[in-house]
């Protein structure tokens, strides 16, 4: 059967990929700049004989025809970019690249679609369809590689019926898997807030406009936003991370900075809450004669699991897995660009377990400790190889 041949070359080629994950998390590249990753994973598609294009510039998309190339197409989405944190792992595969390292697990999610790639590739006599790689730029800083790669038309010709992408969950054990309907993660947008006014000596305070106080009344202010003004049904986050102002103990600055983010389930109340966010900071200002500049950076929308896609795999990878390794995923407010391709083509994104409590290996990702129980590469490219050809079993 199909499902026994995955996972016969998954445990074979196990090895083989851990070594290119090593390979991969020793060299890591931040968003955009992705060329020596997008150069090897095209020389290991040419090694395999996978034919493939490049996109928005470190973008690569290849496409494997089995039997029938034209019964459907499955779309199949890795992310290349790393990190700007230090490493702090004592490993041999380190990054070499300073200041630079793969702590989301977007190396683990390009050696487990390029393992899945190899496999499909040797099966592809044994499956029906087409599917399409792509191995993406950019998912950690806006405008999201997704939004780049779709603009160049990587959901045409041909057209996926539907897309997968998998990513490292920490807190699940290795071996298991965990999927979601509906609502998986927020849209997110960056807020950017210049508080400007007079300034002058701290010791005369009424000869000011003080920035700093009304900066700290607009931080307090704009959390009615979701705790008075949202339907508390409706998730949403509002977050002010950095307040920059003043140099010294005795002079009130005539400016302060803020920045922020800001997280939602619902496009609708997204971009009401962009206006409101505006409106409080005129009415703040206006109260404490300053004056404001709001910039939002509009990011990604909320990622969507089509409900018939997801369940239909959740059903497939416990027979890939068995039940006992099939979880629910709980909703996040973190972001995923993922989401652009949720919101045009069914779309199914779920979380693979990397975690080891028993060895240590807890670390959460966006951590300079980051680290995966390696088991999971098999686990991760059989699973992928799966859930595209499955119904062809």
């Amino acid at each position: 059967m199909l499902k026994e041949k995955i996972q016969k070359l998954s445990g074979d080629y196990a090895d083989e990929f851990i070594q290119i994950r090593h390979h991969l998390h020793a060299h890591p590249e931040l968003s955009y700049r992705e060329f020596e990753t997008s150069k090897y994973v095209q020389a290991k598609l040419k090694e395999w004989g996978i034919d493939f294009e490049v996109m928005a510039t470190t973008g690569v998309i290849g496409i494997i025809k089995g039997k029938n190339p034209g019964k459907r197409v499955i779309a199949l989405r890795a992310d290349l970019d790393a990190l700007p944190i230090t490493e702090e792992n004592k490993v041999a595969y380190r990054s070499q690249n300073e200041g630079v390292m793969h702590a989301c697990g977007h190396d683990v999610h390009t050696t487990c679609l390029l393992g899945a790639a190899k496999i499909l590739n040797e099966l592809k006599e044994a499956w029906e369809g087409t599917v399409k790689l792509i191995f993406q730029p950019g998912e950690e800083k806006n405008p999201g590689g997704a939004s780049l790669l779709i603009k160049e038309g990587v959901l045409e010709n041909p057209k996926p019926d539907a897309i997968f992408a998998l990513h490292v969950h920490p807190n699940l054990e290795v071996g298991k898997l965990s999927f979601r309907c509906g609502m998986v993660m927020a849209s997110a947008d960056e807020i950017y807030i210049t508080v400007k006014g007079k300034g002058g000596h701290a010791a005369a305070p009424h000869l000011t406009s003080d920035t700093i106080l009304a900066a700290s009344q607009l931080v307090v202010n704009l959390q009615q936003l979701v705790s008075r003004m949202n339907n508390p049904f409706n998730p949403s986050v509002l977050s002010i991370t950095s307040v920059q102002g003043g140099n010294t103990t005795n002079v009130i600055p005539s400016e302060v900075k803020l920045m922020g983010t800001f997280r939602a389930m619902n496009e609708e109340w997204r971009f009401r809450a962009h206006d409101l966010i505006k409106e409080i900071c005129r009415n703040t200002a206006g109260i404490s004669g300053v004056e404001t500049e709001v910039t939002i950076d509009v990011g990604y929308p909320f990622v969507i699991n089509n409900a018939e896609l997801t369940d239909k795999a959740k059903r497939k990878a416990a027979e890939y897995a068995g039940e006992q390794n099939v979880e629910e995923t709980e909703m996040r407010m973190g972001a995923e660009d993922f989401a652009f391709y949720s919101h045009i083509i069914p779309a199914c994104f779920f979380r693979l377990g990397v975690g080891n409590i028993k060895n240590n290996i807890t670390s959460g990702v966006h951590t300079p400790t980051f680290n995966i129980d390696e088991d999971a590469i098999k686990n991760g490219m059989g699973i992928m190889a799966w859930l595209a050809v499955s119904d062809s079993d």
